[in-house]
């Protein structure tokens, strides 16, 4: 059986850009994705914490150390410039692999810079 538990978290990152007219998907500083282990092209589940809109979309890089997150297509309707986001990414693991399984959480400053990347360990049942 497969399980779909949470791969990573972008935690309160603000946005800093928006383009409605753009295809669609959401820009991250390249540093955040690496840090974090989200893929280019992973989906994604974005929680706005000014709002309290939820959105789907995908990720995409942007520039290296830029603390870049830009909402593009839609996902440009659902938050302001300077909204707090949580960016989740969620994987499906099967029974053997959640026995290393561990989430990661990178939480940031004011400029989305990384301020700590969190390793969780699972609880043992």
């Amino acid at each position: 059986m497969r399980i779909t538990l949470l791969q990573a978290k972008l935690h309160r990152v603000r946005v800093t850009r928006a383009d409605l007219h753009y295809e669609g998907s959401c820009g991250i500083d390249d540093d955040l994705l690496e840090r974090s282990g989200i893929r280019e092209f992973q989906h994604l589940e974005i929680y706005n914490v000014e709002n309290g809109e939820r959105f789907t979309t995908y990720a995409i890089k942007s520039r290296r150390g830029s603390g870049e997150i830009c909402l593009n297509g839609a996902a440009a309707r659902k938050a302001a410039i300077g909204d707090h986001l949580i960016i989740c990414a969620y994987s499906s693991y099967e029974s053997e692999e959640m026995k290393a399984y561990q989430p990661i959480v990178v939480l940031v400053d004011d400029d989305n810079r990384a301020e700590h990347k969190i390793v969780r360990a699972a609880k043992a049942e």
